[in-house]
């Protein structure tokens, strides 16, 4: 029989682990709403590799409870092969949002400049700017900020840094609490191992009892 610690901190992992695929998926779905700032951080593709993720763990963490139901050590086996390839992708994503911010400055230029001059006037309005990097970096008149070339070059303010600090933040939250998804991977499949070493000591003794005939030991 297991012991109730055990199967406790194993059904802990377990929940960490589906509210981890939850928070995943529920982010993923209400960012994809209209807000400004937000829809300029994240593509729908990265939407959508969140939603992935979410999917994953969700699934992973009902699929623990199947596979732990039966006494075998097999399907436990295949649980924790499950929870490599979560940490994979765990990791795949975190690290990708890591190395994203190191370019910042430069990759938010490509994304600010992709934008057309609708959304453009919306940024540099909230923003409070005008251009990207300069006065005549990607700006797009309109609006009541920058509504002329003279009103960019008085205003001598740039959406570069009020965009990246914005996105820093966000994003630094973001692969932050993804990679901590790895401590409830690895601790639910640690509790896993300790499960499956158990169940194997109980077929050890339960063969030998049955070389002695059912016996047991006196």
């Amino acid at each position: 029989m297991l012991s109730n610690r055990l199967i406790a901190a194993w059904a802990f992992f377990d929940l960490c682990l589906m509210g981890a695929g939850v928070l995943s998926l529920v982010v993923s779905l209400v960012w994809k709403e209209d807000n400004l700032l937000r829809n300029l951080t994240f593509s729908t593709f990265n939407l959508a590799i969140g939603t992935i993720l979410g999917i994953i763990l969700l699934a992973t963490s009902l699929l623990a409870v199947i596979l732990l139901i039966p006494r075998a050590t097999k399907p436990l086996v295949i649980l924790n092969w499950l929870l490599l390839l979560d940490a994979v992708a765990i990791l795949f994503v975190a690290t990708s949002i890591w190395i994203y911010t190191l370019h910042e400055r430069k990759n938010y230029h490509a994304v600010f400049g992709r934008q057309n001059d609708a959304t453009k006037i919306l940024i540099q309005d909230t923003l409070q700017c005008c251009g990207y990097f300069n006065a005549t970096d990607e700006v797009a008149f309109g609006g009541s900020f920058c509504p002329n070339q003279a009103a960019a070059i008085v205003a001598n303010s740039f959406c570069v840094n009020p965009t990246v600090k914005f996105a820093d933040s966000v994003l630094n939250n973001v692969f932050s609490t993804v990679y901590g998804f790895m401590a409830i991977v690895i601790g639910l499949f640690l509790s896993t191992m300790c499960i499956m070493k158990k169940r194997q000591e109980f077929e050890r003794f339960d063969k030998i009892d049955a070389k002695r005939g059912g016996r047991g030991f006196v």
